[in-house]
């Protein structure tokens, strides 16, 4: 069988009632999508799963809905509206558990759409700026369709994969999708000092893509020896590894490396990674095991949230019953940083939507979905400070939560705190 074809060839065997699993984030196929979309006639009820992808999703268009029925085990910005819409649907589950799901065969997964490096002098390709749960999917499917592209960097560890495990290899020269860095305003860079003096030396970091991980970033170049065992990075990472900051050498799991399931930045981030022996790119069900985690010293996780209320409980994956992202590893890394020796969990969001809608409230939305718990909440950071949950009672929760709150929005949360949970608290 030849194993290099045109993108007609290969997509020609996807079949009706097939699932499909679609390479996420930067890795996002858009050639072989672009192909099976063409070819959607043909086909009835293929179900396709995949976390975020970025580019186009046009398989999700309405006019597709007899050839395609899409499961999200998480939402990016191009599934949001079909999925709010009953159009797709949208599985609440940790990111480190995906892989088992493959695996065990509770997803069997009859075709895998990845995107790879050429092949190497030994025959290995590699998966490059997305590893997460494709590593396992890869090997779960029958059939595995593989966009080669040079532009994908080689990275280590577990994004390598041997070509004999790919059925066809469909050649591309596509640049990758970028993400510029995000632009700091006072109340990001507020949030990043209160974020970094939390941070220990010689802490090792999670963190995520945006602007209030780029402002804890930017204020940590006084800190040192930290290390990084994260489920993502972007380019401001690269500055604190280029100043010595990051060296990683306090680890007690991978010494000196720089562990992460998947990228997404800018080409800057994309060259770095390449071939680069600091950057251990592993499966999402070990990167995210919270034992794993657990093993390095004083992990410092800063994840962000949708809206917090005043007892601890965190909403990061809805508005309401609008489904708006997912669970992703928020809990896998808040467990991870709590039983870590001098670990630190961090939550970390402005005290108020760019619309001026509170973000601290006192009861959440109706349908809010709670990704982390009241008990799991420890440290709750806005621009007006850092509220400490562990241990407290209700009462002291929500006297710390007030005091983080917009100055204008404490009066009415002590009241509604008293109407809610029957408590007084001073503000």
């Amino acid at each position: 069988m030849k194993r290099t074809v045109t993108a007609e060839t290969a997509i020609a065997a996807v079949q009706s009632g097939h699932r499909i699993y679609l390479h996420s984030i930067a890795a996002s196929p858009q050639v072989l999508i672009q192909e099976l979309v063409r070819q959607a006639p043909r086909l009835r009820d293929v179900e396709i799963v995949h976390l975020h992808t970025e580019g186009p999703a046009p398989y999700a268009d309405p006019v597709h809905a007899a050839s395609f029925r899409v499961n999200c085990l998480f939402i990016g910005g191009n599934m949001r509206r079909a999925v709010q819409e009953g159009r797709a649907d949208y599985t609440p589950v940790f990111l480190s558990e995906i892989p088992a799901l493959f695996r065990s065969n509770q997803l069997d997964i009859d075709v895998a759409l990845i995107q790879v490096s050429p092949p190497d002098e030994h025959g290995f390709c590699s998966l490059g700026v997305t590893v997460e749960a494709a590593h396992a999917a890869l090997h779960s499917a029958e059939i595995v369709i593989a966009q080669v592209n040079p532009n994908m960097p080689r990275t280590h560890g577990d994004a390598l994969v041997h070509h004999s495990k790919i059925t066809y290899m469909v050649e591309v020269d596509d640049a990758l999708p970028e993400s510029p860095r995000a632009e700091l305003g006072d109340i990001e860079r507020s949030i990043g000092r209160h974020v970094a003096s939390l941070v220990d030396d010689r802490a090792t970091l999670q963190m995520g893509i945006g602007a209030i991980p780029d402002a804890v970033l930017s204020e940590l170049k006084g800190h040192r020896d930290l290390g990084v065992h994260t489920e993502m990075f972007s380019d401001g990472l690269i500055d604190l590894i280029e100043r010595g900051i990051i060296t990683g050498q306090y680890k007690s799991k991978h010494p000196n490396k720089v562990v992460a399931t998947f990228v997404m930045g800018t080409k800057r981030v994309y060259d770095y990674v390449h071939d680069n022996p600091m950057i251990a790119m592993l499966d999402v069900a070990y990167v995210n095991n919270p034992t794993v985690i657990a093993r390095n010293p004083k992990v410092t996780a800063i994840n962000s949230a949708i809206e917090v209320d005043i007892t601890g409980q965190v909403c990061a994956d809805s508005i309401g019953t609008a489904p708006y992202s997912g669970v992703g590893g928020q809990v896998d890394f808040i467990r991870g940083a709590s039983l870590s020796e001098g670990g630190k969990p961090i939550i970390a969001l402005p005290s108020r939507t760019s619309k001026g809608i509170s973000r601290i409230s006192s009861i959440l939305k109706p349908g809010a979905g709670v990704v982390t718990t009241r008990a799991h909440a420890h440290w709750i950071v806005t621009e007006y400070g850092i509220a400490y949950l562990h241990g407290k009672t209700i009462r002291e929760r929500a006297e710390a939560m007030i005091m983080i709150a917009h100055p204008e929005d404490r009066e009415r949360l002590g009241k509604e705190a008293r109407d809610h949970w029957k408590i007084s608290v001073r503000i």
